[in-house]
């Protein structure tokens, strides 16, 4: 359970948001002053601080400066009233994760948190390299094969010095793990890492997202906003399927790499930052670069250092390690005692051709390691996942016909006014609602079975209003 410390010296306030975040089942701890809540970090493993910038004593700057020191990396929100903005913007150039003013939008409140606290654990939580499957409880990237031993060298040799990398590898094969790593082991440990997914935000929100912006800057632009980028300043970002991200910002890049040097959005203040790029795609570059859809430019300046990662139908003597990893893995946070693959079910797993990659198996083994419930994993278990999946993408005509008829009547009838984001909202809305059901309500597995972080599921419950019976948050 992760555990967010509230500083705030207005009680009401702080006794009621506390109740909201127990109820969003966190551990919550509370302070009343800066001089509490820093004896609080210093005794306690804490997830996230959600700071207020007024308090008595010691004011809320001083307060942030001194849990900085204690923890490096530990995430911090800065919750400010409109007249302490500026002090709230020094703050996150400081390495505050975001601020945010009052009143706040507590749906909106409730997904920051948890990207903070997700932003947080890629920075504490190692990657172990070349791990021992048996051995290994937290993160880690598995594989004795010669193509991952090459990848585990070219980790090495390039974490002690601050060359841009390029990750490349099909979808599922372990980028972002492999980004960490490089960060974890490189000599900027000590300082932030901040993942900018450019598929998961929208475009018309990605360059204020990355590069900040100016009051007035847009309509709705109340004040200053620090960027990403600015905030990672002396850090390192990961720009994540930066294959998809559109040219106006590749050409905003290329400039960070070349000058060290950005501008937020309605401005003209030419900013110096001093970050560490590393960037991953699923994507073909150099085809991307034929069809003008990616700088030539920006690619060369990427590819200082590239990290190619193999797809695993490529080492399939990984298979075994891996899936010993997932099942002891799955059975901690299933709570299952001593879990077990039948030998037929190691075979069938070791022919199979894994399209989805690392990501997929992983998924396959806790789906049915959630329905065995502790029984040994045989053939006919995965045959019926693997099949069902099969069948739902080719052959299940009865299913995907009440799905066209229901699409059909409601485009026929001239009452409905149904667009095409409201259909793709109401299946969506079925797909979460299940995945929820079918976990028990338990968010992290249920984002697991659907490939999504937790703060997108979380994001999508609170879009389309789903709501459980049982409501478990781990």
């Amino acid at each position: 359970m992760d555990t967010i410390l509230v500083i705030d010296d207005d009680d009401q306030l702080r006794k009621s948001f506390c109740k909201l975040l127990k109820e969003e089942k966190y551990a919550v701890i509370s302070a009343a002053s800066g001089e509490a809540g820093i004896e609080i970090v210093k005794q306690n493993a804490l997830d996230l601080v959600i700071l207020d910038m007024r308090l008595p004593g010691i004011n809320g700057m001083e307060t942030f400066k001194q849990i900085k020191k204690i923890d490096s990396k530990l995430p911090v929100i800065i919750v400010t009233a409109y007249g302490t903005t500026q002090i709230a913007i020094e703050a996150t150039k400081m390495g505050a994760y975001d601020y945010v003013l009052k009143p706040f939008d507590v749906p909106e409140m409730l997904n920051l948190i948890e990207l903070a606290i997700e932003a947080g654990y890629f920075m504490r939580s190692p990657v172990e390299v070349d791990a021992v499957p048996e051995k290994q409880s937290g993160d880690a990237i598995i594989g004795q094969s010669k193509l991952m031993q090459n990848v585990y060298k070219s980790i090495g040799r390039v974490s002690q010095t601050d060359a841009t990398v390029l990750i490349l590898g099909e979808s599922g094969t372990g980028k972002e793990l492999v980004a960490r790593a490089v960060y974890q082991h490189g000599i900027r440990s000590d300082k932030a890492f901040l993942i900018i997914n450019c598929v998961a935000i929208p475009e018309n929100l990605l360059e204020s997202e990355l590069f900040g912006y100016e009051k007035g800057a847009f309509t709705g632009a109340s004040q200053r906003h620090i960027g990403k980028i600015e905030q990672a300043n002396s850090g390192t970002v990961f720009l994540d399927e930066i294959g998809d991200m559109p040219l106006n910002i590749q050409a905003k890049i290329l400039r960070l790499l070349q000058e060290k040097s950005i501008e937020r959005l309605g401005g003209e203040e030419t900013i110096p930052v001093d970050v560490r790029i590393i960037a991953a795609t699923n994507k073909n570059l150099e085809q991307a670069i034929k069809e003008e859809k990616f700088r030539e430019d920006l690619y060369f300046r990427l590819k200082v250092v590239t990290i190619e990662l193999p797809p695993l139908r490529e080492r399939r003597e990984d298979i075994n390690n891996l899936i010993s990893y997932y099942m002891a893995k799955f059975s901690t946070e299933l709570k299952i005692d001593n879990p077990s693959i039948q030998k037929e079910a190691l075979t069938r797993l070791n022919h199979y051709d894994w399209p989805g990659n690392i990501r997929e198996l992983s998924n396959l083994i806790q789906k049915v390691m959630i329905f065995n419930r502790g029984a040994p994993i045989s053939k006919a278990d995965l045959e019926q996942v693997i099949n069902k999946k099969e069948k739902i993408k080719f052959t299940e005509e009865i299913e995907l016909n009440i799905i066209q008829e229901w699409v059909r009547q409601v485009l026929s009838n001239p009452s409905e006014t149904y667009s095409f984001d409201d259909f793709i909202d109401t299946l969506s809305s079925i797909v979460v609602a299940e995945a929820l059901k079918i976990t028990n309500g338990n968010r992290s597995q249920a984002a697991k079975l659907l490939s999504m972080s937790r703060p997108t599921l979380h994001s999508k419950i609170d879009k389309y209003n789903i709501k459980l019976k049982t409501e478990i948050s781990k």
